[in-house]
């Protein structure tokens, strides 16, 4: 806070306004014409009233002001056009009056200099200075608005980091061991110099949204005790040419000065995507700033006691130069956790909330496979919204299930209303995808099959129930995911007389699958292990205007043939499969229409349980 400038700014509007209140007042009798007219001054005039009569000539003689004295110190004024007239009228009343009354003529007056020079002169500057105080005081309520700080960092300095370090981060074991190094020289870089060992001048963080990248440049800040300056990659590109490169140095000296410190840039693929890829060329400003950050991370300054953290979930477009050994020399791949890593982020964000006994952290960690850190946090953030709707006093395994439901699928909109036909399309419909989820070996079980509509705009939906983690995805697995997309259309063409475009989702899936086996993963004989894959980020970059396949027309009729084979393969299938488990598929979809939703155990107890079709 600065108390100088604002003391400053006070005593500026009370100049201002002091000048203001002052050409009022003195105006005030130049403006004011008042009520009194000269028939008025006549009227008192022959009555008497009149003690004392003072005539002001102007200098467009011969006009002037009459002012008049009406006893009990009552003054009136009036402007009269024709002061020659004013005295012919006075020289009749003084024929006839008993008392005489001499008027005082003043003689013509002359304007001051403040009133022809200096009060002009004010009332043109004065006004500029209220504009210019009302901008300066706006920019200065901005922070970095003022145009002499344009190229000022907004980094945020942090000079302690309280109540962070490893111990708040869950489920990120070696990725934290990687740092330790990084916080270890920090506070003992002695013995590191000693053995002529060079820390590394940067660390990118890698992966997934969503998975701890920032809050691991946090807590290794924490660790260290050393001051630590955030700022966002979009913060240095701005319109006007030169600025970022400037807030890029500038944040450099300002770390310098700190040292030892980190500078944590994140989303760091704003600002530093390869060169060569905009309209602008050279001239671009994000290049330029860039060229900037290059320098200051690695060229002919020193930077000694600093090192540079920055997070992306994008490196695949970051320019080479800024990859290399000597500006980032380690990058950190941020995954999403494994089922341990789920239970010890489970059990970090649930220390401040009350779990019901049915609540078990080891379930849940085992059900959400894929879930990221900011996932599992919101899943439990959004069981403890309803339990507080439902004025619970603790959460209970029922908001677990529901807030897994709104955040996997969306939330339930179950007043909406759906006719019969509908009810049991979908019904049918979500019963192909369940059986096929159950039978395929890789794919399932179960967890939970609903005809209720969602917030995504499903008419209902079939959850699956992932019972491990696995790092590849094969073959015999893709095939079995897209046979489980097409089995809500299966079941519509085996039951109902005609097909809805409810499947229109699942065959893009199986579609979008399909193709990834033959292009990208070589999972076909024809073709061979060659990469198809023309679905690059080119184009996104910016580096080139058009997209251009690498492959012929020939190659690209026999991708369509291969992507059909494998689709029509696996309808062939899963059709067949479907047609073995009828009598499921009509207790199922019954028990849909009758119940709306179904779990894992009830959906089981079906398999020889033989109903008639619903």
């Amino acid at each position: 806070m600065n108390t100088g400038k604002s003391k400053f700014s006070r005593i500026y509007v009370l100049i201002v306004a002091a000048l203001l209140i002052g050409l009022m007042i003195y105006s005030a009798d130049n403006f004011n014409q008042g009520k009194y007219k000269y028939s008025t001054f006549l009227k008192d005039l022959k009555a008497g009233k009149v003690t004392e009569i003072t005539i002001r000539q102007n200098k467009e003689v011969p006009t002037g002001k009459l002012v008049v004295e009406l006893g009990k110190k009552k003054t009136e004024t009036v402007y009269v056009s024709d002061v020659n007239k004013v005295l012919e009228d006075i020289e009749q009343y003084n024929e006839k009056a008993e008392k005489r009354i001499e008027p005082a003529v003043m003689d013509v007056s002359r304007d001051s200099v403040f009133v022809t020079t200096i009060l002009p002169a004010l009332l043109m500057i004065i006004p500029i200075l209220i504009i210019f105080f009302v901008m300066n005081a706006g920019a200065g309520g901005g922070g970095g608005a003022k145009m002499a700080n344009f190229g000022k960092s907004r980094a945020k300095m942090v000079i302690e980091v309280k109540n962070m370090d490893f111990t708040k981060v869950a489920g990120l074991q070696e990725e934290k061991e990687e740092l330790e190094e990084i916080v270890d020289f920090l506070k003992n870089p002695k013995k590191y110099i000693q053995l002529g060992a060079r820390i590394p001048k940067g660390v990118l963080l890698e992966g997934p949204p969503g998975t701890g990248k920032t809050l691991l440049a946090k807590a290794t800040a924490g660790e260290a005790g050393v001051p630590f300056f955030t700022i966002s990659g979009s913060d240095f590109v701005e319109m006007f040419v030169g600025v970022g490169a400037s807030r890029v140095r500038d944040l450099f000296m300002e770390a310098k000065r700190n040292s030892p410190c980190i500078i944590f840039i994140d989303e760091i693929d704003a600002v530093a995507r390869r060169r060569g890829t905009g309209m602008g060329g050279g001239h671009d400003e994000r290049e330029q700033t860039l060229n900037q950050l290059l320098v200051e991370m690695d060229g002919f300054g020193v930077n000694e006691g600093i090192i540079v953290m920055a997070a992306t979930n994008r490196v695949d477009i970051l320019d080479p130069a800024i990859l290399r050994p000597g500006r980032f020399d380690r990058k950190v791949l941020v995954g999403r956790p494994d089922v341990k890593g789920r239970l010890e982020i489970l059990e970090v964000h649930a220390k401040n909330k009350a779990l019901g006994d049915d609540v078990k952290l080891e379930e849940i960690a085992r059900i959400t496979a894929g879930f990221t850190g900011a996932d599992l946090e919101n899943l439990l953030n959004e069981a403890s919204i309803l339990a507080a709707r439902k004025n619970k006093q603790f959460l209970t395994q029922e908001e677990i299930n529901e807030a897994m439901i709104k955040v996997g699928v969306g939330k339930e909109k179950r007043s909406k209303i759906i006719s019969e036909k509908d009810k049991r399309i979908t019904a049918y419909h979500e019963a192909g995808h369940a059986i096929l989820f159950h039978v395929l070996p890789d794919v399932g079980p179960v967890h939970t099959v609903s005809v209720i509509p969602t917030g995504a705009g499903a008419a209902g939906y079939t959850m699956p129930l992932p019972e491990k983690d696995e790092m590849f995805m094969t073959k015999g697995k893709m095939l079995q995911e897209i046979m489980v997309s097409l089995g809500g259309r299966i079941a519509e063409e085996l039951i109902l007389d005609d097909v809805t475009t409810g499947a229109s989702q699942d065959i893009k899936q199986a579609t979008a699958a399909a193709k990834a086996m033959v292009t990208k993963y070589g999972f076909t004989e024809n073709l061979g292990l060659i990469n198809y894959n023309d679905e690059s980020d080119d184009v996104f970059i910016g580096r080139d205007l058009a997209h251009s396949r690498g492959y012929g027309e020939e190659t690209a009729s026999a991708i369509d043939r291969e992507v059909k084979s494998i689709v029509d393969g696996c309808y062939k299938q899963a059709k067949q499969i479907v047609e073995e488990h009828m009598e499921q598929l009509h207790a199922c979809a019954k028990l849909l229409i009758e119940k709306e939703k179904i779990g894992q155990q009830e959906f089981e107890e079906l398999f020889g349980t033989p109903v008639m079709p619903a």
